[in-house]
């Protein structure tokens, strides 16, 4: 019995945890996403609150059923828990597969991703606060040089382009003086005018996509780790799942068979030998 209630206990604890995480990531894309304008970016490939929002709220549907199953002893709701988990699980193992077989269209694909993200810039505060954090991070700018600032409507390198930041970069792109206290947003305008060469002095000259996957490789056993450790996470999840539905079924069976057992001698109880004797003494 100890051994079923702390596999019981151990599921719904790390149900609930992500139970909870799953709730915050709802109230803070929601959040997100009424202190918008009205006029925003609304597909979930360019818009971290939405992605915030439905991510929140899988999780939050997965981690109920299996905090309520596990609580409850509901074999259905543990049951479904359990699919659920291993077609997420197989999913990002076929992800992962597919990833490393067709790496060129994966690149291709998160570059598209990526440009459509420069030209949505200035739209979403959320997906401009988003590239303006990855371009500081990891000393970048643009998807593959500073060039590609141009396919923005505000950055775009033209005579007829009125706008005050033509031919020029987001701050995040340039690079921080020693000692600075000040903000200067505008030491990004007309670098697109300049060279490399010359760029390179102010600006971050590199792509982001590039600095990613720099990045990346260099702390390849980082990535590794929390890949292999979320892996795991999810196949100890199965298996708490699959021993508790085992469990419940081990004594369900045992209830049955005490149940026939017991309904055997009350139907035996009411038969008597031939020559019994019913005489009072």
């Amino acid at each position: 019995m100890r051994g079923y209630r702390g596999v019981k206990y151990t599921l719904f604890v790390c149900c609930y945890v992500f139970w909870v995480v799953s709730a915050l990531l709802i109230a803070v894309g929601t959040y997100a996403k009424v202190a918008k304008e009205k006029d925003v970016v609304d597909t979930l490939t360019v818009d971290p609150a939405l992605l915030l929002i439905i991510v929140g709220s899988v999780t939050f549907l997965i981690t109920f059923i299996g905090c309520w199953g596990a609580l409850r002893n509901a074999t259905c709701l543990l049951k479904t828990f359990l699919g659920i988990l291993v077609v997420a699980l197989l999913l990002q193992v076929a992800a992962g597969v597919v990833g490393y077989l067709f790496t060129d269209l994966v690149m291709e694909r998160t570059e598209r991703l990526m440009l459509n993200a420069v030209d949505r810039y200035r739209e979403d505060r959320d997906l401009e606060n988003a590239i303006d954090f990855i371009q500081k991070k990891f000393h970048c700018c643009g998807v593959d040089s500073y060039k590609d600032w141009s396919k923005n409507v505000y950055f775009k390198c033209s005579d007829t382009n009125p706008s005050l930041e033509a031919c020029g970069v987001p701050f995040s792109c340039c690079k921080p003086e020693t000692n600075q206290t000040v903000l200067n947003t505008m030491c990004g305008y007309g670098m697109q005018e300049e060279d490399e060469s010359s760029a390179r002095d102010e600006v971050f000259t590199a792509g982001c996509l590039e600095k990613t996957i720099l990045w990346a490789k260099n702390h390849l056993l980082l990535v590794t780790g929390l890949s292999a450790g979320l892996l795991l996470l999810e196949v100890c999840m199965i298996c708490l799942a699959a021993a508790q539905i085992a469990w419940i079924k081990k004594v369900q069976r045992l209830q049955r068979d005490n149940e026939n057992r017991d309904r055997l001698e009350r139907k035996d109880s009411l038969w008597f030998p031939a020559f019994a004797d019913f005489d009072d003494e």
